[in-house]
Parts: C-alpha cells; structure tokens; sequence
C-alpha cells in the first residue's frame, strides 16, 4: 500500500496571502528569517491578516539560513510559553523547516532531536496547533512537504527530518513574495526545484500520482527557470507553482542521492567558511548522479522519458543518447545560472570571497566521512542504484573535480 498526503488547502495565485484573514483561531506565533519578508511589508501583513481573524499574534524572528537545532530548540520554548493553535511559518525553506521541528517539540516537549530524525516515526501532531507554511522563494516546496532539513553544527551535517505528521495543514503559495528574491537565489531555488522533479521521477518510490507532476514540473521549469533569473516577472511567478508542483511529487516519491550528498556536504566544510548553498550543490551533483544513476536500466529508461517530454533529442534516439543529452542540457543550464561544475570551483568568481573555497586536501581528508554520513542518508534507500561507500567515494570526487563518472 503507498500514500500520497498534500496539504488540505492550497491557496495560490497573487493576493493569496490573505487567506490568513479567514483562520479560526486565539493564538498564533509566526515564524520567520531575516529581514526580507519585513523589509518588503508580508511579515506586517501575514500578522495583520491574523488579527483580523481575532487572534493573537507572536512573532519568533532571526531564524538563520540552514537552520540549527539550537534554533530550533528555542522556538519550541517560546511555542511553549505562548501557546499558539496555529503556527505560520513565512519566508524561504528555512523558517519553515524549523518552525516544523519546533512544532513537534511543541506538542512533545519531552522529545529530543534525534526522535526528531527517526523517519516517519513522529507521533501523531494537531493536538496543539495546526500548521501553515507560507513560502516566499521557489525552491524548497518545504510548504508542501513531508520534510524538514536541520544542521548540527557540532557535527556539521544537515539531518532530514522525514513524517507526513509534519506536511502542512495549509500551504500558501504567492507569487508576490517570490517576485522580492535576489537573482541568485532564484538560480540556486529554482534548480533545487528541478532536481526534485527529476529525483522524484527516477524514485524506487514514484507512482500514477507522483510522475504527472514531476513531469509537468520539469517542462514549466525549463520554459520558465532561465528567464525568470534574467527577471521576467511573470516566469517568476510561474516557477512559484512549478516548485509547488515538484514538491508535491517529491514529498511521495522521495528523493535520491542527489539530496544524500548535497545534505551531507553542505555544513561539512562551514568551519572553513565554505558552506555551500544546498541549491547549487543540486545543481552541481545532479548531472553526475544522472551519468551514475543511468547504469540502472530502469532509470536509464525513465531518464529518456522525461528527455522525451522536454524534447531535447530525437525521439527516435537511445536512451544512452538521451541520458548525454539531458546531462547536456542541465549543465548548460547551469552555466546560465553562473553556476560552477564542481566543488572544487565553488566560491570563485560567481560567489562572495567569504563562500570560501573547499581545499583539495581537506575535502580528500573528509571524502569517507562524507561518503558514509551520505549512505546513511533518509534520500539514498529510494534512490535508482544503491551506490557502496567506495562509490560514493568516488562520486564525490567526480562532483568534486567536475570530471566524468564511469562505473
């Protein structure tokens, strides 16, 4: 028996933040980041909106890009103290994935991180609160999702958190919070967003339900993502909902070693101020796990698919020839983005000096660590090929020196 679980209410289109006006409710806390979704007037919004529905408003700001436990843990206190039965988390993935932890910290205070990240084991949640995520970049699909993504930092590995319990009671997705991102989170966001529709389709987990959006998501993204860097407003409010619609399927397919490797290496370098930013390092890893993946005969064959709906090969061509081609196209696809191959370019030219870059003898020196957290990840049982530690190894290396995969 599989299953299939979206939030009940989706409300898109521009002005659909307003739907907070029509909440039932006394308390709500609202969850947000930096100063971006104050700075261009939602947070004032999002909390005007629930007064008007007669609540009380508390906010829990300042939750930082990559969100850490410790955050998470103090959200949960201040949930605690202030008793809200709605929680609305606004802003990017990150406010929303940690405002989901705090949530099941809220209704189980007594429950550590680690219960947290036993998959699909949380206990049943909505004895407390309810749960809307508002999303304002498109990327993440966290609004729709049945994930959260935490660091520890003490250990430096990002750590899904994978439960329908924790999949929005409300997603709200406005294309007027997503038209405010700069132009390079659109980049990194938007093949975030890719990945998922192409992970989610190869997925040992993919089904009748899940392939029609994965599919449709792909080709909104190849018409859409590029133009909407290169600030045409109306793609950009396009990709809002392609994002949407690859997080519905990935969020019941799952995902793959793509996400494995990108959670696992994203903080593994932080000490050295070369954190790298999960969307690029999708973007970076996904042509390299394709070429890997592709030894798989099912996944060589669902690869041509998706080439045949995005019509950049012959119909008539092999699946080996169409596998070259998508692994073609989506590296030029970075290279419109100004996004770098490989880690070992990450942080020059196209990123702030202080990204950093990633040494080659300190990645040498993590590469097993890295290799075996990446196994270990909740993204790699439903990827297509199940790879060793040694190959993960050497996938690493591959996404490391931007060099071809051959076993």
């Amino acid at each position: 028996m599989a299953r299939f679980t979206l939030p009940r209410d989706v409300y898109h289109g521009k002005g659909s933040l307003e739907a907070l006006k029509t909440f039932k409710g006394k308390k709500a806390m609202i969850c947000v980041g930096g100063g971006s979704m104050k700075k261009f007037g939602f947070l004032d919004r999002a909390e005007q909106y629930l007064k008007e529905a007669g609540m009380e408003v508390k906010i829990f700001d300042g939750i930082e890009p990559d969100p850490s436990v410790d955050t998470v843990m103090r959200g949960a206190d201040a949930m605690l103290d202030f008793g809200p039965d709605w929680i609305v988390a606004i802003g990017g993935g990150s406010p929303i994935d940690a405002a989901k932890a705090m949530w099941i910290k809220y209704e189980y205070p007594e429950s550590t991180f680690e219960d947290m990240c036993k998959v699909f084991g949380i206990p049943e949640l909505r004895k407390k609160a309810h749960f809307c995520a508002v999303s304002s970049t498109s990327g993440t699909a966290t609004e729709v999702t049945a994930f959260s993504i935490i660091t520890d930092y003490n250990k430096g590995i990002k750590y899904p958190i994978a439960d329908f319990e924790i999949t929005p009671d409300v997603a709200i997705v406005d294309p007027e919070l997503a038209e405010t991102m700069p132009k390079k989170l659109v980049a990194h966001t938007g093949m975030d967003a890719m990945t998922h529709a192409v992970e989610a389709y190869v997925s040992t987990a993919n089904c009748e339900y899940t392939d029609p959006l994965a599919i449709h998501a792909i080709e909104m993204i190849m018409k859409d993502l590029v133009p909407s860097y290169n600030g045409d407003m109306a793609a950009r409010d396009r990709m809002h909902d392609a994002q949407c619609l690859a997080g519905m399927a990935f969020s019941n397919a799952l995902l793959g070693i793509v996400h494995s490797m990108a959670h696992k290496t994203g903080a593994a370098f932080a000490d050295l101020g070369a954190h790298i930013i999960h969307g690029a390092a999708n973007a970076m890893y996904l042509p390299k796990v394709i070429a890997f993946n592709a030894k798989d005969a099912a996944a060589k064959k669902r690869y041509g698919v998706i080439v045949d709906y995005m019509g950049i090969a012959d119909k008539n061509a092999s699946d080996d020839e169409k596998v070259k081609a998508l692994i073609a196209y989506l590296r030029k696809m970075n290279d419109d983005l100004n996004i770098p191959h490989g880690i070992g370019t990450y942080g020059a030219d196209s990123y702030p000096a202080e990204k950093g870059f990633v040494p080659e003898n300190i990645f040498l020196e993590r590469l097993h660590d890295i290799a075996v957290n990446a196994i270990g990840d909740a993204c790699t049982g439903s990827n297509p090929r199940q790879p060793s530690v040694e190959e993960m190894e050497k996938l690493l290396k591959c996404c490391y020196y931007d060099t071809e995969v051959d076993f």
